[in-house]
């Protein structure tokens, strides 16, 4: 190749293009394009909500008894700590779907075009696994973690004296707020792949990730102190 680019060089390259000028597009209307991702973002986060409350309505209480700062211990420093690293490596790894979902969906096929026999075939193959991989394993994290929440929400209701529904609406004020932050990336993907555009998803990376990270630090400061003063409201 002139200059000596190789294949690699050349796909870098055309990436960085292609997000600059994706990111140079959306900012001149940067409502419109964040405004899909947080309606779908927000749609996935109730929808999860009201799978945890299904499952915590038919799961059996396991008797034990939970500390949750807030609520039956006094918050501190190290309890916003563990919160912000909790959510910091859930939006990692959702951030990290979405670069797979550049890479499969717009680098991978520029490659396979500058190869030939065996390589290209690899190259070819190699993205439809990515995002089929990236699709099932966003779809098992979300059912781990409603089974999972749903499990803890029903063991943790009678410890309170309450109710799974009542403890749940307690904890929509960070709840609500940090799920929508942590499954942005995730709506950029969906929203992308739908439109074929995989060569804005690094773009999509940079702008969800540069908005969820503000919102899970208040996210986290309100699920230690605003969320179980409204928790023991409804409850007493």
């Amino acid at each position: 190749m002139a200059g000596g680019m190789n294949v690699n060089d050349l796909v870098l390259v055309q990436g960085m293009k292609d997000t600059r000028v994706t990111l140079a597009r959306w900012n001149k209307a940067p409502w419109n394009v964040v405004r899909p991702w947080l309606a779908l973002s927000l749609a996935v986060a109730l929808s999860l909500l009201a799978s945890v409350y299904a499952i915590s309505r038919l799961s059996t209480p396991d008797g034990l008894r939970y500390a949750v700062p807030g609520l039956t211990a006094e918050p501190d420093f190290g309890d916003y700590v563990y919160i912000l690293i909790r959510n910091g490596l859930v939006l990692a790894l959702h951030a990290l779907a979405c670069v797979a979902g550049f890479m499969a969906g717009s680098s991978l096929p520029l490659a396979a075009s500058n190869r030939s026999g065996f390589s290209r075939w690899v190259h070819e193959q190699a993205g439809p696994f990515a995002i089929a991989f990236v699709m099932a394993a966003t779809a098992f994290s979300l059912a781990t973690q409603a089974f999972v929440l749903g499990g803890l929400t029903s063991s943790l209701a009678p410890q309170l004296g309450t109710s799974p529904g009542v403890l749940l609406v307690g904890l929509l004020p960070h709840a609500v707020l940090e799920l929508t932050a942590l499954f942005l990336p995730l709506a950029a993907w969906t929203i992308a792949s739908r439109k074929g555009s995989w060569h804005e998803l690094l773009a999509a990376t940079f702008v969800t990730t540069a908005i969820a990270v503000p919102v899970l630090l208040v996210a986290g400061l309100i699920e230690l102190y605003v969320s179980p003063e409204l928790t023991r409201a409804l409850i007493f």
